[in-house]
């Protein structure tokens, strides 16, 4: 086998359309743009959502919600992530060495999903009152963070 004889597999490159080269090609003329308007013409555009002046969909529609841009600096893990931790004193540095939470994250709270049965302190952390409960059950203890 030469370089120069490698071609691709058979069928499996189509040739691209070729527009407005006469009558016999089926696309001669108008070269599949249909008649006249907007979308005929050399540079016709308009913006994704434009209805032709008619006031658009997304203006009609009632503005709805609210996501707080503070949700990036929040993260959770579960009562499974704490067993699975290999240690005894979990902070946050903690957390985000073993890859549990992002490294933007700043505040963690241990949501009540799974089980624990080993003793784990809690330095800087949040708890929900179920999970408070189930670690306190286990041996271990909440230290809760200050308020920020």
């Amino acid at each position: 086998m030469l370089i120069n004889t490698i071609k691709p597999a058979e069928g499996s490159k189509k040739a691209r359309r070729r527009v407005g080269r006469g009558i016999g090609s089926g696309l001669g003329k108008t070269a599949g743009r249909g008649h006249k308007g907007q979308k005929s013409r050399a540079g016709g555009y308009h913006k994704v959502g434009f209805e032709g002046g008619q006031m658009p969909l997304q203006r009609r529609l009632p503005k709805r919600g609210f996501k707080s841009a503070q949700l990036k600096y929040n993260g959770e893990i579960t009562l499974s992530d704490l067993q699975l931790l290999d240690v005894a004193e979990v902070d946050l540095l903690t957390l985000k060495a073993a890859g549990l939470v992002r490294e933007l994250v700043r505040h963690v709270k241990v949501i009540k999903t799974g089980e624990l049965s080993r003793a784990v302190v809690l330095k800087g952390i949040g708890a929900t009152a179920s999970a408070k409960v189930a670690i306190e059950a286990a041996g271990g203890s909440v230290d809760t963070p200050a308020a920020a």
